[in-house]
């Protein structure tokens, strides 16, 4: 290796992290110390998830960058302690800053600001005892030198926007609660009585991303009450993302995308479904030659939305390269009765090619039930639209766009005469023993459609497919999530996605991210075991209700499924009667690179001493939430015993164990830090969404 050229050891030393560039690496020998020390390693420096970095590592690695590095992202290092915090005013020619997540109080970032008179970009938590007033004159000179500002708000504040008169990108991430651990209900009236309000004069991107709730959506308009008397003459992003299914309404949002689309260079929009209508997402578009756009569950723009996008509404719809139609025509299953109410392959097909550079797909939340009757027996299947847009990396899928039809065993197994389902017990199906190496599909199941998917987007590396209806145990977004899905079951055409469908995923080689969801006609798991036998580079996998919801069926499968996945960093499995046995724990020891650990199960179990062998074993593992059955007691046993062992030796150890019925749990997610809490109470997609704004 000694014998390569500097530049290509530059070249590989780029994707070493920087911890083990300069504590390891460097130490090798003299021509690999020089190197490791070389400025185009050391500008741009991200510790984010280097969950393994205590406070002494960081220390050390800031007092070595403190003379080179200009962007530095510390993005959910919520485990380093206040005064190493303190330690980033050394490194004084740093023009980006992220310390999202991490213990950032008013005075230590005044005094950091302070020192930090080259800054440009800045992300932190406005968190509650927060006060602008603290900060110094230095702070308030730097901040006003802003052009990147991010806050995520923990409480009502307007946070140091009103300082920031020079900015041209805001994002916005509100995750504030109705009420407090007291229960005293939380309001915005605080923010009335500030002098300072934002402008905006400069701005050019604005994103908002909100959590659940009436504080969120009331200090998200307070935010907004500038654009209705101005809207920035450059601003060509501005997206918006509330959940629910009735956001507040804002009556200048039709003036505001008229306003986007005047000048021609729109590059992104979404807004909420109750702000837009027809027309004026119209003169939004057109013109204009959007890179991205949303317009989740917002069914009255459907037609709109293709008028634009393939009849010339917009300037160059090739530009196009992410696209959120995630409930776009959502109607219920027994209302779907027309094509009207489905996606329609052939105005698919004809997206696909307008928009033939679109790399992030959501289709979520939709209906596509393929007929293979002999009238139908030409029509095209859904799949073979989408393998037209051969640059797509990111897709999410309902379930029922996979089934090739329905067989008649189907139909006369799943549409009973309704005067049966009062009068006659369900039949009981029998589930064939697992054996490893059985054939995964049953007969009479085709997946000729995924396979023209698969075929046409080879390179896809995360894919999501969820049934329509799941909605996950855990009760962050729980509300809002069940008045977007219909009841489990109602679909016929997804319950025909089964083990064929899933090993046919083997032929994606690139898969990174997978997400299966709702999937009742997951019998034995056959297709995962092939699936991640092929798909050797898997590093995350969520798995939620798959089969039987009175029985766990595939839990053989399941074990030889997680030893075949050495690259895995993130699982999370949703089922409600999983049990977390010995078994289960040793064949997940074979994770060797397993960070982060989710188990929900409503009925499920966990053997404790089993749970602690893994720990053991995965040293890696620094994220370990189980949310269970089991007693209040035993959850809480696990847990101490758990902390007292491990987090000593990993900082960064985030271990709840919690009983899923328990009253109290809603108090305990919300202690959970926010950059792990995202990746455990979601199973929503981050499809389609630009990197700075990833749904909830």
């Amino acid at each position: 290796m000694s014998d390569l050229s500097d530049e290509i050891l530059l070249c590989i030393l780029r994707h070493v992290p920087v911890c083990d560039l300069l504590k390891n690496v460097a130490n090798v020998c003299h021509k690999l110390h020089t190197l490791c020390h070389d400025k185009t390693l050391l500008t741009n420096v991200s510790l984010s998830e280097e969950y393994l970095a205590d406070d002494l590592l960081v220390r050390h690695i800031l007092k070595r960058l403190a003379n080179h590095v200009q962007s530095l992202s510390l993005n959910g290092c919520y485990w380093l302690a206040g005064s190493t915090m303190e330690l980033l005013a050394r490194c004084r020619g740093v023009t980006h800053l992220d310390v999202t997540g991490c213990r950032l109080t008013s005075l230590r970032l005044s005094r950091l600001l302070s020192s930090l008179s080259l800054l440009r970009s800045l992300a932190f938590d406005v968190t509650p005892g927060f006060n602008s007033a603290q900060l110094s004159s230095e702070a308030v000179a730097s901040l006003s030198r802003l052009s990147e500002l991010r806050q995520t708000l923990l409480t009502p504040s307007y946070g140091v926007v009103p300082c920031c008169a020079q900015l041209r990108k805001l994002m916005l991430q509100f995750d504030i609660s109705d009420v407090t651990r007291e229960g005293i209900g939380v309001c915005c009236q605080l923010m009335m009585g500030q002098s300072s309000v934002p402008h905006y004069q400069q701005l050019e991107e604005f994103t908002a991303r909100l959590a659940p709730g009436e504080v969120n959506q009331t200090l998200l308009l307070l935010y907004l009450a500038v654009f209705s008397v101005h809207v920035p003459k450059r601003l060509r992003v501005f997206l918006v993302s509330i959940p629910g299914p009735n956001p507040a309404h804002w009556p200048a949002a039709p003036s505001l995308a008229q306003s986007l689309g005047q000048r021609g260079d729109l590059e992104a929009l979404q807004l909420p479904r109750s702000w837009l209508d027809s027309l004026s997402l119209k003169r939004a578009l057109e013109g204009n030659s959007p890179k991205h756009l949303s317009f989740s569950r917002c069914p009255a723009l459907w037609p709109q939305v293709f008028q634009s996008l393939l009849e010339g509404g917009v300037k160059d719809a090739a530009q196009l390269t992410s696209l959120n139609l995630s409930g776009i025509n959502k109607v219920l299953y027994s209302e779907c009765r027309s094509v009207e109410d489905q996606l329609v392959p052939a105005t698919m097909s004809r997206l696909a090619v307008g928009c033939s550079n679109v790399k992030r797909l959501n289709l979520m939340h939709t209906h596509y039930h393929h007929e293979s009757s002999p009238g139908l027996g030409g029509e095209t299947h859904l799949c073979a639209s989408l393998a037209k847009l051969a640059h797509l990396r990111s897709l999410t899928l309902p379930a029922c766009a996979l089934s090739d039809g329905l067989n008649t065993h189907q139909i006369n197994s799943t549409c009973p005469s309704p005067l049966f389902l009062g009068l006659k017990k369900s039949p009981r199906l029998g589930i064939q023993n697992y054996k490893p190496d059985a054939e995964c599909a049953p007969s009479g199941d085709s997946t000729s459609g995924l396979s023209l998917l698969l075929a046409g987007c080879p390179f896809l590396e995360t894919l999501e497919l969820i049934g329509p209806g799941f909605v996950s145990a855990l009760p962050r977004l729980e509300p809002c999530a069940r008045a977007s899905v219909e009841p489990r079951g109602m679909c016929a055409w997804a319950r025909g996605v089964g083990d064929a469908h899933l090993a046919a995923l083997e032929a994606l080689p690139r898969l990174h991210r997978l997400t299966l969801a709702g999937l009742p006609g997951v019998l034995r798991g056959t297709g995962l075991v092939q699936l991640t036998r092929q798909c050797r580079d898997l590093q995350v996998l969520s798995l939620a209700n798959m089969g039987s919801l009175k029985t766990m069926n595939y839990t053989p499968a399941l074990l030889d499924t997680l030893k075949q996945c050495t690259q895995l960093r993130e699982l999370r499995l949703e089922q409600p009667y999983l049990n977390a046995s010995a078994s289960f724990f040793e064949a997940l020891s074979c994770c060797s690179r397993l960070q982060r650990l989710c188990l929900i199960s409503r009925g499920g179990a966990f053997d404790s001493s089993a749970a602690e062998t893994f720990m053991e074993r995965c040293c890696h593992v620094v994220m370990c939430h189980m949310f269970s059955g089991g007693t209040l007691v035993a959850c809480r046993t696990l847990q101490k015993v758990l902390l007292d062992r491990f987090s000593t030796d990993r900082s960064a150890l985030s271990v709840v164990i919690y009983p899923l019925q328990h009253e109290d749990l809603s108090s305990v997610i919300r202690d959970i830090p926010l950059t792990l809490l995202d990746r455990i109470t979601l199973f929503q997609s981050h499809v389609a969404q630009p990197p700075h704004l990833s749904p909830l």
